[in-house]
């Protein structure tokens, strides 16, 4: 039971990790053509890594220990995201999140 839970939380992550980066790039300049840029293209960017070497299915996914660095560098990245727009709080909660989260893996041995 809460194995499969830490892999829902996984992928709740996951989608919080699209969310935060487009609120980032939409709060990160008052310039709205650079707002429509970055909203859209941080989570675009991040799509395109994860479908390439993070997700379970890809023929290219990362192999131990760099699956686990990458994944904490793109979460890394989200909170300090959340953080520069502003979101301390939310920053800090998600990113005791993810720690929990992947420790919780490493001690199941999940991917």
């Amino acid at each position: 039971m809460l194995p499969s839970a830490n892999l829902a939380l996984s992928f709740l992550l996951e989608l919080v990790a699209l969310v935060a980066l487009g609120y980032w790039g939409f709060q990160a300049s008052d310039n709205t053509l650079l707002k429509f840029i970055l909203g859209l293209g941080a989570p675009i960017l991040l799509i395109v890594v994860w479908g390439m070497w993070l997700a379970p299915k890809s023929s290219r996914r990362l192999r131990r220990p760099w699956l686990q660095i990458v994944k904490l560098l793109v979460f890394g990245v989200t909170a300090l995201a959340l953080a520069n727009a502003g979101q301390t709080t939310l920053a800090v909660i998600f990113a005791v999140v993810v720690i929990i989260n992947a420790a919780l893996a490493e001690i199941w041995k999940q991917e």
